[in-house]
């Protein structure tokens, strides 16, 4: 029997797009009126807030996404950069909008961590917002200074258990976070953590040396790395990355269980019509599948995944539970 041949990237799109209505809208319109909602959606400029400083992982993803929206559309996508609060400020602002479609938010793992890690956060981030579309992937990077002494990943290992080291992150409970805390539990060593507001204030600092390593998002350190001002010393995925061939995977490194693979996605208030949620997450896994936009985001350290609202939703309610779950058995507090 001949082996089935790989799925063309048409069947690819049309497995994204298929059945995109999600499950669960707590307040649903009748037909004709989302019908209504969606018909002129948009006519008007968009606000995508990110609630992380710009140049980070989800920055940029979300000026990539916004750009190609406002191509599509001839409207203007407004990026805006709503910091703070553990990425929970700019959440509760777009939670707390009116559900029109017009105020978009950019999500992390971040988000599905903070719903056990910070439960008081003012807005419920299962009951108020809802997914649309799922973007991309990126694996994490162990990164050092250039002129740091530690050469490889085995030499973090040692050294972190002699000897007082600290690690940035992007803030309490971001994947950054929870491969640190993930790699201190298996080596038994107690590398500090300090939080920022974000990940490249948090890369700055590491290339200033007021730093010892990051656990960094891959597209977050990756110039710098490609620059020289970064040493990477390893990659925590299953198989190595072309964009930095020579980098061994965590496994390969000594500690085959440091595998975390961080993602980015988009999310509106959860009372937002069936119609408006369908027809922009169409729109945006439409966009991402475009050959040329696959190639650039891959250049900048992303794997591309695109899904709909209905793919979309069951994966986000897994990650909730699955990182919930870790966080409670590492006794990770904020």
């Amino acid at each position: 029997m001949s082996p089935t041949p790989p799925p063309t990237r048409r069947q690819l799109l049309a497995a994204a797009t298929a059945s995109l209505a999600p499950l669960g809208l707590a307040w649903p319109l009748a037909a004709g009126a989302q019908a209504d909602a969606a018909r002129n959606y948009p006519d008007r400029p968009l606000r995508y807030i990110v609630p992380f400083p710009p140049g980070g992982l989800t920055d940029q993803m979300a000026r990539l996404v916004g750009q190609l929206l406002s191509d599509k559309w001839k409207v203007p996508v407004v990026i805006e950069n709503k910091s703070g609060g553990n990425a929970q400020i700019g959440a509760d602002a777009v939670a707390k909008s009116a559900p029109d479609g017009y105020t978009l938010l950019a999500i992390t793992m971040s988000h599905a961590v903070n719903h056990t890690l910070l439960p008081n956060g003012g807005y419920d981030f299962v009951r108020d917002l809802r997914p649309v579309a799922m973007l991309a992937e990126s694996s994490m990077l162990v990164v050092v200074p250039a002129n740091s002494p530690i050469k490889t990943f085995k030499d973090l290992m040692e050294q972190s258990r002699s000897k007082p080291m600290n690690a940035g992150s992007s803030g309490n409970g971001t994947p950054v976070h929870l491969t640190l805390a993930l790699f201190n539990r298996i080596n038994k060593s107690n590398i500090q953590h300090i939080a920022y507001r974000g990940g490249a204030p948090s890369i700055t600092d590491l290339i200033g040396g007021q730093l010892d390593v990051i656990f960094s998002n891959f597209p977050e350190s990756l110039p710098h790395v490609k620059s020289g001002k970064l040493r990477a010393l390893a990659i925590c995925s299953k198989a190595r990355n072309a964009l930095v061939p020579d980098v061994p995977t965590s496994a390969e490194a000594g500690m085959p269980d440091l595998v975390v693979e961080n993602w980015t996605a988009l999310m509106l208030p959860s009372r937002t019509p069936d119609a408006i949620v369908e027809k922009l997450g169409k729109e945006v896994v439409i966009a991402l599948f475009d050959q040329g936009v696959e190639a650039k985001a891959r250049q900048q350290g992303f794997r591309l995944n695109p899904m709909g609202p209905a793919r979309f939703a069951p994966f986000l309610k897994s990650e909730v539970e699955r990182w919930g779950r870790i966080v409670k058995e590492a006794k990770v507090t904020a």
